[in-house]
């Protein structure tokens, strides 16, 4: 029987770090861990061995210091207030070791941390959305996208907001052991193994502004319980009473996005959850979140999440209860 290779996870831990940045991937790493013995070797370290006082208050001891640490298979860097002003010393030994992992992983502003260490230059990265524009504007040469749960590219990923970490955490666990130990350990954090990194970090309401305008705001909601209907510009103006020109604009101005966008986002969201949640078949799905047909609907899977509509179900739809 060939010798199961261990993995260890290196978890970063500074002052003001964001608790669940931490605790959320360790508890997937130790599920795993659980299900398939002798996997994972999970450590925290700090700059010199020291506790930390998370965000919330909380005191954690770790494990040693980071200089004492062996370069591990995974490096999870969390976020936190404490990524605002980092020690020299801290970002110099992520500049210096984080290229030797196999994979770097950050949690929410952790990224930050990362692209203070030049780790993220040209490559695609995400990280919380309030923090997403200071991120691009403070390291151009990060592409960031604003819009995904988590991303990977090459041997660095970064993910979104706090609870992101489980879900990249499940995704590396299905990369290294297989779907029914991910799965395993999704049941029993009681999460869903279904969220694909690129699927948005909003739904299509709260990633949009809310309308100041009252009969926009009415639209708005209007267009998510009637995603089947005609929802193009010329329709959608005639239901507010304004010019196609002006209602975009109006539109534009007050959500931050184009009614195009935000249409398309209202479909995809309800054809994912229809594949999700029913038995519905492709064509009735497709037919029900307005694109008319099961091709259009596989364009627009495709573009915005990678994946084909049937493939999307296989991957992400729960598991039937027996």
């Amino acid at each position: 029987m060939a010798q199961r290779t261990v993995r260890t996870v290196l978890v970063l831990l500074f002052d003001d770090v964001q608790s669940l940045d931490v605790t959320g991937p360790v508890e997937v790493f130790a599920g795993a861990e659980k299900h398939t013995p002798g996997t994972y070797r999970i450590r925290t370290a700090s700059l010199d061995g020291a506790p930390v006082r998370t965000s919330s208050g909380l005191s954690v001891v770790p494990d040693g210091a980071l200089t004492d640490a062996a370069d591990p298979d995974t490096l999870i860097v969390p976020g936190g207030r404490g990524t605002r002003r980092p020690h020299p010393r801290l970002t110099a030994w992520l500049r210096g070791h984080g290229p030797r992992a196999r994979r770097l992983v950050s949690v929410c502003t952790g990224a930050v941390l990362l692209a203070r260490a030049g780790l993220l230059d040209g490559r695609r990265a995400t990280t919380h959305w309030a923090y997403c524009d200071r991120l691009a504007r403070d390291h151009p040469a990060v592409d960031v996208d604003p819009d995904p749960i988590y991303i990977r590219d090459g041997h660095v990923a970064t993910s979104a907001g706090v609870t992101s970490g489980i879900d990249l955490a499940l995704a590396l666990v299905e990369e290294d052991l297989g779907r029914d130990a991910a799965l395993t350990v999704a049941r029993h954090l009681v999460v869903f193994l279904r969220r694909p990194g690129n699927q948005a970090q909003f739904s299509a309401q709260l990633a949009a502004q809310t309308a100041r305008r009252e009969p926009l705001r009415e639209l708005q909601q209007w267009i998510t319980e009637h995603p089947g209907a005609d929802l193009g510009v010329e329709a959608l103006a005639a239901r507010v009473s304004l010019s196609p020109r002006h209602f975009a604009r109006a539109f534009q101005a007050e959500t931050g996005m184009t009614p195009g966008r935000y249409v398309d986002r209202v479909r995809l969201e309800h054809a994912r959850r229809l594949l999700e949640d029913t038995g519905d078949g492709v064509e009735e799905v497709s037919r029900a979140s307005g694109y008319g047909t099961s091709e259009a609907m596989r364009r627009a899977f495709v573009k915005a999440l990678g994946t084909p509509p049937a493939e999307y179900r296989r991957r992400f739809r729960p598991a039937p209860v027996h």
